[in-house]
């Protein structure tokens, strides 16, 4: 079985963030996105996997390699224009050629391991196995409908949902959904969407099947959801020390420090991360916060937040919360009253009066 993760997007939705920096690599709990979904797959058996990838790649290929690094292997898969999920997998298949495969969206993360999943599919051997969650507000996704364990129809963004089972982005293929995709037409938005496909699979007679997720599932396009899964992700770490900190400062809870980080006259509240090699002085961290490597706050406080690499804050005027602030971003300020929410993109610089 192999593995196809979807990277091509633009990430229009975190601008100016992606401006600099690919959707797939921003970080949550300081691991880039991207390495979830890699994870993922290994887990689920998968050694060779694609990246479907657009101008993108530049930027990508540097940072994750040929897949060694992962115990995997790689091959990049342009998408010259982005025309839906169900394209994507088009311009892949003679990469996958006749194999089953996981597709798994690339800014999509779950709580649970594939294995259950590529096991299932495996001994069942549908055409196709799609992930499904209960939503409270399904007319916002692709909704599937289920009997007798079977997928018998689906909708993409239906104004009065059949139920309340949204398809998230992970789904199991055999390589008849070539056939499907070949044959829909693109949609009102102009792309060739997988529910599309995944329903003409139905109408031809193919065995489609549910896995509904027992885990939480979130899908990171945006900056709030990306602080969601931020969370959902450090509310499994374990208390972890490696670095120094000093008498004075207090360490609560399930907080990893890492390796080189310096910690004085601080309190750190867990669940949160300190990467490799940041300082924290004079300051407050408060739960739900990545702090990335090499990142320096000083006499300032964070909560909620993901600071990427070498971010520096200081004498911040007011609690930064519910942020996602870019690699080498500077915040400065001389007090701190009330509460300063912001997203800023690689080396922006903020200065607060």
């Amino acid at each position: 079985m192999k593995g196809l993760i979807l990277c091509a997007g633009k990430g229009t939705r975190m601008r100016p963030v992606t401006y600099a920096v690919p959707k797939m690599l921003i970080p949550v709990a300081n691991r880039p996105v991207i390495h979830y979904a890699i994870d993922a797959l290994k887990g689920a058996g998968a050694r060779r996997i694609g990246l479907v990838v657009s101008e993108n790649r530049r930027e990508l290929e540097p940072a994750l390699g040929n897949g060694a690094e992962f115990g995997v292997k790689f091959e990049y898969i342009m998408q010259q224009e982005q025309k839906g999920i169900a394209h994507a997998v088009l311009c892949a298949e003679d990469f996958i050629g006749g194999d089953d495969f996981i597709l798994y969206l690339g800014d999509n993360l779950i709580g649970e391991s594939l294995k259950g999943l590529a096991s299932e599919f495996r001994k069942s051997r549908p055409a196709a196995a799609i992930t499904l969650t209960p939503v409270p507000e399904p007319r916002h996704f692709g909704v599937a409908v289920v009997k007798g364990g079977r997928i018998v129809s689906i909708e993409e963004k239906p104004k009065k949902p059949k139920s309340n089972l949204a398809v998230c982005g992970i789904y199991v293929f055999s390589s008849r959904v070539f056939e499907a995709a070949r044959r829909i037409k693109p949609s009102r938005r102009g792309e060739y969407e997988i529910t599309d496909t995944i329903g003409e699979m139905v109408r031809m007679g193919l065995k489609v099947t549910p896995h509904v997720l027992r885990g939480w599932w979130r899908d990171t396009g945006q900056k709030s959801d990306m602080l969601e899964a931020n969370q959902a992700v450090l509310d499994g770490v374990r208390r972890l020390v490696r670095g120094k900190i000093d008498a004075a400062s207090r360490i609560e809870g399930r907080v990893i420090i890492e390796e080189g980080a310096v910690i004085k006259r601080s309190v750190v509240r867990g669940p949160a991360i300190i990467g490799k090699g940041a300082r924290i002085c004079g300051s407050r961290i408060g739960p739900y916060s990545s702090i990335g490597d090499g990142s320096e706050i000083e006499n300032s406080e964070v909560e909620n937040s993901i600071l990427m690499n070498g971010v520096r804050i200081s004498n911040a005027p007011r609690l930064i919360e519910s942020s996602l602030i870019g690699n080498n971003a500077v915040i400065t300020g001389a007090a701190r009253t009330g509460v300063l929410s912001v997203t800023l993109s690689d080396r922006c610089n903020v200065e607060i009066g």
